[in-house]
């Protein structure tokens, strides 16, 4: 189990050393080269929650997921249509195409496919639009704030986890879902993205050390929440990854599922406060 254990962690620092510089070059450089990016990892994480809707349902078919993904993306990337005027055709057509499928329950299949096609284009939209919106530094300061703070947690939350988890706070963090997490590691990652977020603002003269502290808190409050929710929908699925794509990570879900939750919420505080 230990040498498992190292592996597996050995694989999350190669990947870390290739994939983090990779990343921060294409929040750097914006345009298209950030949405084809996006892009592939939406259309991959679509592909990753069809195959878990299929475990408890028969889905659209994942061309249409796909395509359906693609169109999503493309709209927040150039504007053609009001998000939820998009949204109303989808929901349309995807009952439609229900009318004339033979296999499963409606309900389930329509309940199955909904919620990662929301989930997944949402989320990713709103990154793409965090970074891409503004006309200033804001969006890509804060793209790069989010990524920093979600980093910070995670490493705190593993290392304080594995460290002192269980040694002071006896009742697991959400035991149902996530058995392994503890209130040590939470909290551990709490502090770990508070202290990042103010550290990045005091390099950083157009961020206010207000949004910093605030977007910090809110990333720490929340990473467990993004981790739980894809937990959920594995365990219903029956399944211990996403897939396997990334070595050490599992698939885009398990390695942007904090990216994926949190994006909303920054730029709800970017954009709304």
């Amino acid at each position: 189990m230990g040498n498992l254990l190292s592996m597996n962690l050995l694989q999350r620092v190669l990947v870390a050393l290739v994939g983090i510089p990779f990343l921060l070059w294409l929040i750097q450089i914006g345009g298209s080269w950030f949405f084809c990016f996006f892009l592939v990892l939406a259309l991959v994480a679509a592909f990753e929650f069809h195959r878990l809707s299929c475990h408890k349902a028969k889905p659209p078919s994942l061309w249409l997921v796909l395509f359906i993904t693609l169109l999503f993306q493309l709209n927040f990337y150039l504007h053609v249509l009001e998000v939820w005027e998009l949204l109303l055709a989808v929901v349309i057509i995807l009952l439609v195409i229900e009318l004339f499928l033979k296999e499963g329950s409606p309900l389930l299949n329509l309940g199955s496919a909904l919620p990662g096609l929301l989930y997944v284009n949402l989320s990713f939209g709103s990154l793409l639009r965090l970074r891409l919106d503004s006309a200033d530094e804001t969006g890509r300061t804060m793209v790069f704030l989010m990524f920093l703070c979600v980093w910070a947690a995670d490493i705190s939350a593993f290392f304080g986890g594995s460290l002192l988890g269980g040694k002071f706070i006896r009742r697991k963090l959400f035991e149902r879902l996530s058995p392994h997490k503890t209130w040590e590691g939470f909290l551990f990652g709490l502090a770990g993205s508070i202290i990042a977020s103010l550290i990045f603002a005091s390099y950083n003269p157009h961020l206010a050390l207000k949004s910093a502290f605030l977007t910090g808190s809110l990333i720490g409050l929340a990473s467990p929440a993004g981790d739980l929710i894809e937990s959920m929908f594995k365990r219903d699925a029956g399944v211990k990854d996403s897939s396997a794509l990334i070595p050490g990570h599992g698939g885009v879900l398990d390695r942007f599922d904090t990216i994926m939750f949190v994006s909303p919420f920054i730029y709800f505080i970017t954009f709304r406060l």
